[in-house]
C-alpha cells in the first residue's frame, strides 16, 4: 500500500487547507443536456479550476503536508500534463523545487504551463507509466519526494473536496458521473459523496481504449493494460493504483466506457451548447450521458475534469466531432467526363443546402469507365439526416456513389 486510505475527516481538513488556493468551481445548469437525458443535469466545471483541472487540489494537499526536511529535498512527479501543472503550481506557492517527467508527445500547452510555474520538465517514455517509473528512479536516487498523480491518500483527499462542493451546490443530486484515469478523482468524489449521501450513485467513465478498471475490478486486483489508444491523454492510465483501486472497488457503483467518436461529439457539444472548452478527458462524463441518456437517475452531475487542450488538437477533435455527428460528409461520385458534368453535380448539392468544402478529381482509376471521372466531395451539412438525404438524392438523380 502506498498509504492508508483517507476518511471524511481528511477531506474536510483538505478543504480548509485549500481555502484561498483552489477555486470553488461553478456548477452550471445544462438545459440542452437535461433535455437529452430527460431530467436535470448540471456540469461541475473543474475545467475552470486553477491550472485548468482538478489536479491542483490533490497536488497542493499532498505537498502542503510535507515536512520541512522533505520540502528541502524537493519533489518529483510524472504526468501527461494536468498533474504536472498542479505540482508546479503547488511547488511555486510552497517554495519547493520540482521536477516533472512527461511522456513524449505530451501536449505542448501543458508543458509550457508547467515550465511557466517554475518546474523543471524532462521528457521520458511514451506513456505515463514510463514517465512514472523514471520519476520513481529519480526519487530513489536523489531523495526527492515522489508526488504520485493519484495513488496517495493525501492526493485523493484533495480531489475529494470536489465531491463536497458537488453536494453543497446540488443537494438533490442522485447520480455523479466522473471522468476516470488512475482513479484519484473518482475515488475522492466517491469518498466524499458516499460518506455524506450513501444513496447517491457514483459512476466512473473511462475511454474505451484506455479502460483499466473494468478488468481490474473483475479480477479483484489492479491489472495493467498492454496497450492504450485514445485522444484523452488526461485519463490514459494503464494501471490503477492500490489506494484508488481499493476505494473504487468499495465505493463506486459502476464504470462505463466511451469511444473516441463519443468523446469528440461530447467535446463539440460542450463548445457549442455550454460554451465550455474542455479536453477530451474532461468530456468523458458528458459523452457517457449522450451515449445512453436513459441509464442514470436525475438530477445528475457530470464532472468536467479539465480544460487543457492544445488548440491544434481542439481543431482536429472538432472536425472529428462534426464528422461523427454527420455534419461532414465525404462522397466519391462518378460523373460523365464531359463539359458541364461537374457544374451539374455541384448544382444538385447546392440545391440541398450542403456547403462544398473541397473538390478533388480522379481520372485514372481502373474502376472508372473510359468516359467517367470520379469527384471527391467534402461537404458540410446541417445534420446526419441532411447528409443521408444528400446521398439519397444524388443516387435518385442517377449518380453512382462509390462506397
Amino acid at each position: 500500500m502506498t498509504a492508508a486510505l483517507p476518511h471524511l475527516d481528511d477531506v474536510r481538513a483538505a478543504a480548509e487547507m485549500l481555502r484561498g488556493v483552489a477555486v470553488r468551481t461553478p456548477m452550471e445548469e445544462s438545459r440542452w443536456l437535461s433535455g437529452a437525458v430527460g431530467g436535470p443535469v448540471r456540469l461541475k466545471c473543474e475545467n475552470l479550476q486553477r491550472t485548468g483541472s482538478f489536479k491542483a487540489r490533490g497536488a497542493y494537499v499532498r505537498m502542503a503536508r510535507l515536512s520541512d526536511e522533505e520540502r528541502a529535498r524537493g519533489v518529483v512527479a510524472a504526468s501527461a500534463g494536468n498533474h504536472a501543472q498542479g505540482v508546479a503550481l503547488a511547488a511555486q506557492l510552497l517554495d519547493i523545487r520540482a521536477r516533472v517527467y512527461m511522456p513524449e508527445g505530451a501536449p505542448l500547452p501543458k508543458e509550457a504551463a508547467t515550465r511557466g510555474y517554475g518546474a523543471e520538465v524532462v521528457f521520458h517514455g511514451h506513456v505515463l507509466e514510463d514517465a512514472l517509473a523514471q520519476a520513481q528512479a529519480y526519487a530513489d536516487e536523489t531523495g526527492a519526494v515522489l508526488i504520485h498523480p493519484f495513488d496517495h491518500a493525501d492526493v485523493v483527499a484533495g480531489q475529494a473536496t470536489c465531491g463536497l462542493e458537488i453536494l453543497e451546490q446540488d443537494p438533490d443530486v442522485r447520480t455523479v458521473i466522473v471522468p476516470t484515469g488512475g482513479g484519484g478523482l473518482l475515488a475522492g468524489i466517491a469518498l466524499a459523496v458516499k460518506s455524506v449521501r450513501p444513496d447517491v450513485r457514483v459512476v466512473g467513465v473511462q475511454a474505451a481504449g484506455a479502460a483499466a478498471f473494468p478488468d481490474s475490478l473483475a479480477q479483484g486486483r489492479p491489472i495493467g493494460l498492454e496497450r492504450m489508444a485514445t485522444m484523452a491523454d488526461g485519463i490514459a492510465v494503464g494501471l490503477p493504483g492500490d489506494v484508488t483501486f481499493a476505494m473504487v472497488r468499495d465505493l463506486v457503483d459502476d464504470i462505463w466506457t466511451v469511444g473516441e467518436e463519443s468523446l469528440s461529439r461530447a467535446l463539440l457539444s460542450l463548445v457549442e451548447r455550454a460554451k465550455m472548452v474542455v479536453e477530451p478527458a474532461g468530456a468523458a462524463a458528458v459523452a457517457a450521458l449522450l451515449d445512453d441518456p436513459g441509464r442514470c437517475e436525475t438530477p445528475a452531475v457530470a464532472v468536467l475534469s479539465g480544460g487543457n487542450i492544445d488548440p491544434l488538437l481542439l481543431g482536429r477533435v472538432i472536425r472529428h466531432g462534426l464528422a461523427a455527428a454527420g455534419r461532414y460528409l465525404y462522397l466519391r461520385v462518378c460523373i460523365p467526363d464531359r463539359p458541364g458534368g461537374l457544374a451539374a453535380l455541384l448544382a444538385e448539392v447546392s440545391e440541398m443546402d450542403a456547403n462544398v468544402l473541397e473538390v478533388a478529381h480522379e481520372r485514372t482509376s481502373p474502376s472508372l469507365a473510359i468516359d467517367e471521372v470520379e469527384v471527391g466531395l467534402q461537404l458540410e451539412t446541417r445534420s446526419a439526416q441532411d447528409a443521408a438525404l444528400v446521398r439519397q438524392r444524388l443516387e435518385e438523380r442517377g449518380y453512382r456513389i462509390k462506397h
